[in-house]
């Protein structure tokens, strides 16, 4: 069997990983220009295919069947050759969406959840939230409902993002804000790259309920499989092929006092984990061409946080980083969302009576005690998990490994 993905401009894409634990097929990228479309459908190598932007509707003509579920939504993303050589057509995204809604844990029979963007995503999500009873309200940029009238719904309940606002590089974008919606109790936004967006962020920073939409594009190709060769799959394997993907797509992103093994916790992760890892301050110190104390000397803490900033910005934008940050990075508020946005941050404890101070400006003017009083707290804000970093860091690195393949 040979299958693979359509598309227009597909770039890198994570369905051959996905779809290499669903079956035994070749699963290749057929990126292909509007005016190959016909030829290939009916005359290409292929035994299934997926289909994304911007084929989804431009597909159906050539198909001679369409599922329930493609005529319901008006688009197909999963197509099968069939013996006789004719294409049916099915939408898998509907069961992708309604498996991250299931995992989100949020009810929203009843319930009003605005829906952000009117395209074919959109209509996925509107479909899943109506059979599950919610009151929708879909925003777009005209129409009955839009951006500049929100007001209108501060009473929702939940908010799905199917609009590319936030996608990466535009992380800093966020498509609404969320002090608009006081009785919000979760929002899904279908981006996947950052993990977390703007608006996810905003929603951790209110405590409500927050997800991605990887554990969609994982669950809608696992339907797909289904299809390309017509064996059920058990949903576990969603599970598990989402957590993979999460801890190889996501930053391990370590904080924690000077001297308390960052560095040294981090390259032994990168052994046992493939990683890249990165010290802060060491490609500060490359990228500034000159020392953290020259540095200080030259334009005190504040020009050095300023550089610091900068640094963690253009690292937490990459993925599959262990990034060791500086001891004092989580004294900017602003960082925090830099390092989350595709990171997982664990928080490095040890002895206050063992750290060093060599090399460290601010070690060495401050005592220890009375920086630590200061920067607890906001290292516990910025960490998702502490880590008991006084004895073997081998140990250490291991217990991270083990929260993140979900063995704690």
């Amino acid at each position: 069997m040979k299958c693979g993905l359509l598309g227009g401009k597909l770039g890198h894409s994570y369905s051959p990983q996905i779809h290499s634990h669903l079956g035994d097929y070749s699963y290749v990228l057929f990126e292909k220009q509007p005016q190959e479309l016909e030829d290939f459908l009916k005359n290409g190598d292929f035994t299934g295919l997926n289909v994304t932007i911007p084929y989804k509707k431009a597909v159906i003509p050539y198909c001679a069947e369409l599922s329930p579920r493609a005529q319901e939504l008006g688009a197909v993303n999963t197509i099968v050759r069939r013996s006789d050589g004719t294409l049916i057509g099915h939408n898998s995204d509907f069961f992708g969406f309604e498996t991250m809604l299931r995992s989100s844990g949020l009810d929203v029979a009843g319930r009003k959840v605005l829906v952000l963007g009117s395209g074919g995503a959109s209509n996925t999500a509107v479909a899943v939230l109506r059979e599950q009873g919610a009151d929708v309200v879909v925003i777009s940029r005209g129409g009955e409902n839009h951006y500049g009238n929100l007001q209108l719904h501060s009473d929702a309940a939940v908010i799905v993002n199917a609009t590319p606002v936030g996608m990466y590089l535009n992380v800093d974008q966020s498509p609404v804000g969320l002090a608009a919606f006081p009785a919000l109790e979760g929002v899904l936004d279908l981006i996947y790259n950052p993990a977390r967006t703007k608006l996810l962020l905003d929603a951790e920073n209110r405590g409500i309920v927050a997800c991605n939409g990887l554990e969609m594009l994982v669950a809608q190709a696992k339907e797909s499989a289904e299809w390309f060769t017509g064996k059920a799959i058990s949903d576990d394997f969603v599970t598990a092929i989402h957590r993979e993907l999460k801890n190889q797509m996501e930053n391990i992103i370590l904080v924690g006092m000077p001297g308390s093994g960052k560095s040294t916790v981090g390259k032994r992760l990168a052994e046992m984990t493939g990683k890249t890892f990165v010290d802060a301050d060491a490609y500060l110190v490359e990228k500034a061409g000159r020392s953290i104390p020259d540095i200080f000397a030259d334009t005190g803490e504040a020009g050095f946080r300023t550089l610091e900033t900068e640094v963690l910005a253009e690292l937490g934008k990459q993925s599959g980083l262990i990034l060791a940050t500086g001891g004092g990075c989580v004294t900017q508020a602003r960082n925090l969302p830099l390092l989350h946005q595709n990171g997982t941050m664990f928080w490095l404890q040890r002895d206050i009576s063992i750290l060093p101070v060599d090399g460290r400006p601010l070690s060495q003017t401050t005592k220890l005690e009375e920086m630590y009083a200061i920067r607890k707290p906001m290292y516990e804000r910025f960490a998702d998990y502490t880590i008991d970093n006084n004895s073997d860091p081998a140990s250490a690195a291991q217990t991270i490994v083990d929260i993140l393949e979900g063995n704690v």
